[in-house]
This record gives C-alpha cells, sequence and structure tokens, in this order.
C-alpha cells in the first residue's frame, strides 16, 4: 500500500471537521508540458449547494495517483461524517522530477460558504506524501495495522472473545490522560458489546520514571491472576497514581497488585525478570510498528485515535461504526446507553 502523510494529523481532522476557514478557490497552475495526460477527477460530492468551483481538467497533469485513488482514500478517512463534502481539485506535476502536488477542497454542509484546502505532496515513488504524520494510502488504509494488531496485540481484554471489531488502547499506567480515558473506554465497552477490547502498555518513560515498572507489575498481574485481575490492578493504579513517587511507587504497586487479588511479593519479584520485561518490550514494539507513539491511543480496527484531542464522544461512536461497516461488521449506532463523564 502507499505510505501518505498529510499537513496535519488525521485524528486532528477529524475532531475540528466543523471549524473550516472561510477561503476562495486558489488559482492553481497547471503543468503545460504534459496537459494532454491528465486524469479526469470524479465528479464533486452531492450537496444541496455546491461550494466548490469547476473542476479544470488541465489541473490533473500527474499520472498517479489518480483522482479516483484520492477519492476512495479520503472516503476511508472522512466517510463517517455525512455533513463532510470535498473535490479533488488537481494532482499536479511540479519542477521537482518525479514529486507530484494533490489539492483538495474540503467542506461542511452544515457551514454553507466555508471550506479550506488541503495539500499534499507525491514522493518520486509513488508511496509517500510529505509531510508530518505517516498513514497507509488507499481505499484501505487501516488494513495492514488491523492485520498487525489482530496478529500481535496479545495484552488484556474484556468483551468479545472474536477480533472482528478489535479497540486496542495503548496506556501508560503513570499517564493522566490515561486514567482519564478510562471513563471514554468504559462507555465504549457499554455501547459496543460486539467489541473486543485489548490494552496494550505503552509506558512513555522519559515523562514517566515509574511507568515501565508499572507495566512490568501489570504483566506479573495478568500472568498470575488472568485478564479481570489486570483490569483491577490498572484502576488501582489510576486511583493511587500521584503515588508513583521515588518515595512510594514500589509500596503503591505492590499494594495495587495485593488489590487485584495477586500475592504483592510474588508479583514484585516477577516484575525483575527477563520474561516480563520480554512482554512489555513486544507491547512497545508493537506500538512503534503501527505509529502508535502516545497515550492513550485507541486502534479501531487499526484506525489510530488519540483520546487527547477532545474527540466527542459521539463522534468516537460514529467512527467506531464506521470502521466496523467498512470491515463488513454491521453496527447500528443505538442512543446513547451510558451517562457519559
Amino acid at each position: 500500500m502507499k505510505k501518505i502523510v498529510l499537513s496535519m494529523a488525521l485524528a486532528a481532522w477529524a475532531a475540528t471537521a466543523t471549524s473550516m476557514m472561510a477561503q476562495a478557490a486558489p488559482q492553481l497552475s497547471p503543468a503545460t508540458a504534459q496537459a494532454e495526460q491528465a486524469t479526469a477527477p470524479p465528479a464533486p460530492k452531492p450537496a444541496e449547494v455546491n461550494p466548490f468551483p469547476p473542476v479544470d481538467p488541465k489541473n490533473f497533469t500527474a499520472a498517479s495517483p489518480t483522482a479516483a485513488e484520492v477519492d476512495s482514500f479520503l472516503k476511508a478517512i472522512w466517510g463517517y461524517d455525512e455533513n463532510r463534502i470535498w473535490s479533488v481539485a488537481a494532482v499536479l506535476k511540479t519542477p521537482a522530477p518525479g514529486v507530484e502536488k494533490v489539492v483538495v477542497f474540503v467542506a461542511d454542509k452544515l457551514q454553507p460558504g466555508k471550506g479550506r484546502q488541503t495539500v499534499f505532496f507525491i514522493t518520486p515513488d509513488g508511496k509517500h506524501a510529505i509531510s508530518d504524520a505517516v498513514i497507509d494510502f488507499g481505499a484501505k488504509p487501516f488494513e495492514a495495522n488491523r492485520q498487525l494488531l489482530q496478529a500481535r496485540a496479545d495484552g488484556p481484554a474484556l468483551g468479545a472473545a472474536g477480533k472482528d471489531l478489535e479497540l486496542v488502547e495503548f496506556v501508560d499506567l503513570q499517564d493522566p490522560r490515561s486514567r482519564q480515558a478510562q471513563d471514554t473506554m468504559t462507555n465504549l465497552a457499554s455501547d459496543f458489546p460486539q467489541a473486543r477490547i485489548v490494552v496494550q502498555p505503552l509506558p512513555i518513560t522519559e515523562h514517566n520514571p515509574f511507568a515501565m515498572r508499572a507495566a512490568l507489575y501489570g504483566s506479573c498481574v495478568r500472568s498470575a491472576k488472568g485478564d479481570a485481575a489486570y483490569f483491577k490492578f490498572q484502576q488501582a493504579v489510576f486511583d493511587k497514581q500521584t503515588s508513583l513517587t521515588i518515595a512510594d511507587a514500589e509500596k503503591t504497586l505492590t499494594a495495587a497488585a495485593t488489590a487485584a487479588g495477586a500475592d504483592g511479593k510474588s508479583v514484585a519479584a516477577c516484575a525483575d525478570t527477563p520474561a516480563a520485561k520480554a512482554q512489555v518490550e513486544a507491547s512497545l514494539k508493537l506500538a512503534a510498528d503501527v505509529n502508535a507513539d502516545s497515550t492513550p491511543t485507541l486502534a479501531i480496527n487499526g484506525r489510530l485515535i488519540s483520546l487527547t484531542t477532545g474527540l466527542p464522544y459521539e463522534t468516537l461512536r460514529k467512527i467506531i461504526a464506521f470502521e466496523a461497516t467498512q470491515d463488513g461488521i454491521p453496527v447500528h449506532l443505538q442512543p446513547l446507553l451510558t451517562t457519559l463523564k
């Protein structure tokens, strides 16, 4: 699959879909030498009033990616939002050999007259675009991540036994944002009973010096007493998170292990073993392989969503339902079953 790096994190695009700046259509400079090779773009997305300027075939001078390929990618990214509309405005050659420029106009049906443009550049190998985040490009841009997670996400789990709809949460037990995200995860477990929810440790040790030790304890609690005990341990650590200090970290973690039903001293000894370290390091490697580099991050059938961006819970539910449908899993959103905190 081709790789693409967009001009802002795609999760942030989803969270700010309704805050687009009003902007007149820019003048695009066609590449004259290859105008005869132009690829015809698809028709603009239907809307009550088409907010986009007419598409000029002269602005499609690069053979790849085609407008249809860009369109299918954007459907996979934005299709959960029935109010988002866009038009692939240009796929242009540039003065740099082999580098191509893609221009997309984006708008919202609920904000007539407002919109913006997004630009990214395809590299000569046709597999990457230049910006600050990386995602697979194509009609199913999350499939590679989904397959990796189905094969290797082996952390504590709850919910459904099957992996058709899999929500993988990357957690740092010393991270206050991971603690705050647990209300969201509890609500998701209630609202999507058909989902399998997996927790993978991702200790960010440069910011949280006791995160690795906490992850090791969690691995040992699970090994000794199972998944349900792990979730009790995790909650106990979150409840006493401010006690993860030089003076009190070991005592706090041992008490949390005991509260989960494990023998605290045995868990402390286990945390020093190569086997416990290998389990946590495997989870760190998995996070790196799917480009999860912060906590808390939620992978929805491979699609990474940061739970720190202020994404509304109802939007998160729509994304989950959309990704499930894309993967052939029927999900019908019901009125909210939970009282959100």
